[in-house]
């Protein structure tokens, strides 16, 4: 018997109004931040351009995947739906994030002994518009990103923006005023270790829900002794604990009972497993095999 309780802690609408308007915003600032940075000559500039463009296409995946996970019902073919849409978004664009840190610490390095002679006040404009976006962006994804690994991996891409043209205003002022060309590559190079850092964090996360991982924070032993604690139930095997994404946690295990029960016991006893793993472990969806004196293996771990 299988009880199913959904309880989502964001609204996947408004996130993706949120993400739609970033997109448009982005796809501006991607745009002035090319022109001008050819008009001035600034590498840094137009490096920054190319890295808002390419979170414009992972907002647009990470929009794309809001929308699917919104399609609620599931097919013959499709039994969970949509569900994992924003979790294989979220691990592309952490690759992506991870790929972009690289390139710029690469062009960091780089510069360090090639430094470039640009127009600083086109640059210190550009990079001050930057921030007002990016930041704007930033303060509109930041509530999503506590609790969604999509909106998370959105809200990176756009907080690395910010940095990023905070980086470049900094630059352009240093070297407009007094010619410090060196802090540009050093600053470039703090950002991409820190987005590398951030980003793998999520590699990890996504990779563990995709691979069908048990949650960090559950601990199985802690589950079985709970369930052991009923006293009509003799013992749990064969149990598999599994994320679907976020936030659907499910539990399926093997209990044998003390006693050849019948069926409308065993739901009384569904009923209150459901709650207790609810309440105490958070997992909102179980499914149990009862069974009664069964020749089969006994540890609660086995593999298919």
């Amino acid at each position: 018997m299988g009880g199913h309780h959904s309880h989502h802690h964001h609204h996947p609408v408004l996130s993706g109004k949120k993400l739609l308007l970033s997109i448009v915003l982005n796809s501006i600032i991607t745009v002035a931040q090319l022109v001008f940075g050819f008009i001035s000559g600034s590498l840094a500039l137009i490096s920054d351009a190319i890295h808002n463009f390419s979170d414009v296409i992972s907002l647009i995946l990470s929009y794309v995947a809001n929308r699917l996970s919104l399609r609620k019902k599931q097919t013959s073919k499709q039994t969970f739906g949509y569900k994992r849409a924003e979790i294989i978004a979220a691990f592309i664009n952490a690759i992506t994030l991870i790929v972009i840190g690289l390139w710029l610490a690469v062009e960091a390095v780089q510069r360090f002994f090639d430094p470039q002679i640009i127009n600083g006040t086109i640059v210190i404009w550009m990079a001050f518009l930057g921030i007002l976006v990016n930041g704007f962006s930033v303060l509109l994804l930041k509530g999503d990103a506590d609790h969604n690994l999509n909106m998370k991996s959105a809200y990176l891409h756009l907080l690395t923006d910010l940095l990023t043209s905070v980086v470049v205003l900094i630059g352009g002022i240093l070297i407009t005023f007094y010619q410090v060309y060196w802090v540009d590559a050093f600053l470039t190079i703090l950002i991409a270790f820190y987005l590398v850092y951030m980003s793998w964090s999520i590699v990890v996360d996504t990779l563990k829900i995709l691979m069908l991982f048990a949650p960090d924070h559950l601990i199985i032993e802690d589950i079985e002794k709970e369930i052991l604690n009923i006293s009509a139930v003799k013992n749990i095997h064969h149990v598999h604990v599994w994320q679907l994404n976020d936030h659907d946690c499910h539990f399926e295990a093997h209990i044998e009972f003390r006693n050849d029960i019948r069926l409308s016991d065993f739901d009384v006893y569904c009923e209150q497993l459901e709650d207790l793993l609810k309440n105490k472990f958070g997992i909102n969806h179980v499914n149990f095999q009862p069974e009664f004196n069964r020749d089969d293996e006994k540890k609660y771990i086995i593999q298919d």
